[in-house]
């Protein structure tokens, strides 16, 4: 790709994550038009890419967890930490319709740092991993200035019937398969000093994931499925444009615990702000033909109202600039 001589001065701040993304991937898309190998199922843009190996597929994602960016120490111990940096990358791979079975972790971190924290990171990682019935077989380590987890997670998927965010359709409900909000409040809480509500603490240290669910999805008949991390509305807004859809959430559909009204309360804040945009949840979010019976865990919190616009209405009223979490924006 050649890019104008004005974007050689752009900053990773000025461009935001998404940007950064759509231009890298195009670099890696005009090189592989060049080469011979065939392209992947479903290449970048996607939760996980699928790549065709005989008459199977692999779904392959990676994440990259940074210390005091991701996770603190001094909020979670290292199985805690090891538990998030799987089971977030895990998350992806289920939400192309399949289960997790491999991971590969690549550690870096300060060369004064305990080995008891580094063996407890990849404790929790192993750990994380057995509930979804994956193995770690293998990985990599680096002196680093920070502590840094890198972890690809692979699953085996058919070549025909994994499920992408690009294929929702007018009249589909819209469905997740846990409770959003919660993580955001939690890291509200450790942000302020405090430690309790636990259950909204724990939601922030590490997601708890029915690792079942895409693949019940898929089965079920869902046409489009994207992991929710960085916040609903945003990560629904990713699925409305590349569906080429407009996706309306209803908030009376939302559940609101206890936990979460009470802190938000004590904050003075609205919960569904934390709803709608907080990130860190890792549920799926999947839309079916209406009238379809949802799999177990999944409710409808709207529905796709029309062709084109490619965006999210929150109540039928275009949602407010709430953002959802990117890198390198303030």
């Amino acid at each position: 790709m050649v890019e104008s001589s004005g974007s050689n001065s752009a900053t990773l701040s000025s461009l935001g994550e998404f940007e950064i993304i759509d231009r890298l991937r195009e670099i890696a898309e005009t090189a592989a038009t060049k080469m011979e190998a065939s392209k992947p199922i479903v290449g970048s843009g996607d939760d996980s890419a699928i790549v065709g190996f005989g008459t199977s597929a692999v779904a392959m994602s990676i994440d990259m967890f940074v210390e005091d960016q991701h996770f603190r120490t001094d909020w979670a111990t290292g199985i805690d930490i090891g538990r998030r940096c799987a089971a977030a990358s895990m998350s992806d791979v289920c939400a192309m319709g399949t289960t997790p079975t491999t991971l590969l972790v690549a550690i870096a971190a300060p060369s004064d740092t305990s080995y008891a924290l580094i063996r407890e990171i990849f404790s929790g990682l192993v750990e994380e991993a057995s509930h979804a019935g994956a193995q770690v077989v293998g990985g990599d380590m680096s002196a680093g200035d920070k502590i840094v987890v890198a972890v690809t997670a692979m699953g085996v998927s058919p070549k025909k019937g994994f499920l992408t965010r690009s294929d929702a359709k007018v009249g589909d409900v819209v469905a997740i398969n846990g409770t959003v909000g919660r993580a955001a409040a939690g890291l509200r809480i450790l942000q302020r000093g405090l430690r309790a509500p636990r259950v909204l603490v724990d939601a922030y240290r590490y997601p708890t994931i029915d690792y079942s669910a895409g693949l019940e999805a898929r089965n079920a008949g869902a046409h489009a499925m994207m992991d929710i991390s960085d916040g609903l509305v945003s990560d629904l807004a990713h699925m409305a444009k590349a569906s080429g859809v407009t996706i309306n959430i209803e908030t009376a559909s939302l559940p609101v615990t206890e936990e979460l009204a009470t802190t938000a309360s004590a904050f003075g804040t609205d919960p569904m702000q934390w709803i709608l945009t907080g990130g860190d949840d890792n549920v799926l979010a999947a839309t079916f033909s209406a009238g379809t019976t949802l799999p177990v865990g999944f409710y409808r919190i709207g529905e796709v109202i029309k062709q084109g616009e490619n965006f999210v209405t929150v109540d039928g009223f275009a949602a407010p600039d709430v953002g959802g979490f990117t890198h390198f924006r303030g």
